[in-house]
């Protein structure tokens, strides 16, 4: 069992929605995966397009059931792979904790038409390995090392799947009113807090936050139709 006694519960801070280790099993236990709801996606999908869909689920509603579904898969290849990197145990849990919170909290900045879900998060782990070297004042990294190496593009169904998904999206943000698609736009694309959004457009922070829930109610809405 993966511990996760590090991630309590949301408060709106970007914490993870976690209360205990039993908490990710009881969530993958109820959940049903990402591909197979008919809500998000069809059956069709790959498992890599599944992935992007749990991805942007987490991103725009901070939908738990699709980061179970993300956690469950990716943690412990998380975790082998930095053990293959050279972190001991102990470090290596240490680190994929840190990356898959990385991914509850940076959901929003991942970009399907840049890279396939799996390839995003392997270079977090990738980057979070570097700087745990850096910080332990080991010697110079080897440029050669293969694990320091970019990835492989991703397969051509993987590109074709991100690219419907983004094309998807898009019409759906084109169709919202122009107040809803800049808060949107402000909040997830930016990466701007509601605060700073309120301040920006000068506008009540209740202003900021009825709109983000319309919008978001609306895309939902949109990518539930069947």
């Amino acid at each position: 069992m993966w511990r996760i006694s590090r991630f309590r519960a949301e408060d709106g801070a970007g914490r993870m929605p976690w209360h205990a280790p039993s908490a990710a099993a009881g969530a993958l236990a109820r959940a049903q995966p990402v591909a197979l709801n008919a809500r998000v996606t069809d059956a069709t999908l790959s498992q890599s397009a599944a992935f992007i869909v749990a991805i942007e689920a987490v991103a725009k509603r901070r939908d738990r059931a699709a980061f179970a579904q993300l956690f469950g898969y990716f943690a412990p290849r998380v975790k082998a792979y930095l053990m293959r990197l050279g972190s001991d145990a102990a470090s290596a849990e240490d680190l994929m904790q840190d990356v898959m919170l990385t991914v509850w909290r940076r959901a929003e900045s991942y970009d399907a038409a840049q890279a396939g879900v799996g390839t995003w998060i392997f270079t977090i782990a990738r980057n979070r390995r570097i700087d745990a070297l850096r910080r332990e004042r080991r010697p110079a990294l080897d440029a050669e090392d293969p694990a320091l190496r970019p990835e492989p593009p991703p397969a051509a169904d993987q590109v074709t799947a991100a690219q419907q998904w983004e094309e998807k999206l898009g019409a759906a943000l084109r169709e919202l009113p122009p107040e809803q698609s800049e808060m949107v736009r402000l909040a997830y694309y930016e990466d701007r807090s509601h605060s700073d959004i309120a301040q920006r457009l000068n506008i009540p922070l209740g202003t900021v936050k009825s709109r983000l829930r319309l919008a978001v109610a609306r895309l939902r809405s949109r990518f539930e139709e069947k």
